[in-house]
């Protein structure tokens, strides 16, 4: 395996770990904007309008986060993918 493979190898590992990590913690994040909606909905005792406000909010926050995540991990994505084209064709500009 030559030295470029190497770091190829060792590239796709760490963007894996990335990923899952990164996966990890918008998940954690969704969890816990959800238990803390549900335990603020539990403690005002039929306040609909405040419990719409409450739960609107948490998932405004949920949608964000996950949209942010998906949206950096696409753009990172495509970017790894250029970034392999132009080292596979030998050209550091993209352009023929």
């Amino acid at each position: 395996m030559s030295q470029d493979e190497a770091r190829g190898v060792r590239n796709t590992d760490l963007e894996k770990v990335r990923a899952r990590y990164g996966l990890l913690a918008v998940v954690g994040s969704n969890v816990a904007i959800t238990a803390v909606a549900i335990f603020g909905v539990w403690q005002l005792d039929g306040d609909r309008a405040v419990i719409v406000g409450v739960l609107s909010s948490a998932f405004t926050a949920m949608a964000s986060l996950t949209t942010a995540y998906l949206g950096i991990k696409a753009v990172s994505n495509t970017a790894q993918s250029m970034s392999n084209k132009n080292v596979g064709t030998g050209s550091g500009t993209g352009q023929h």
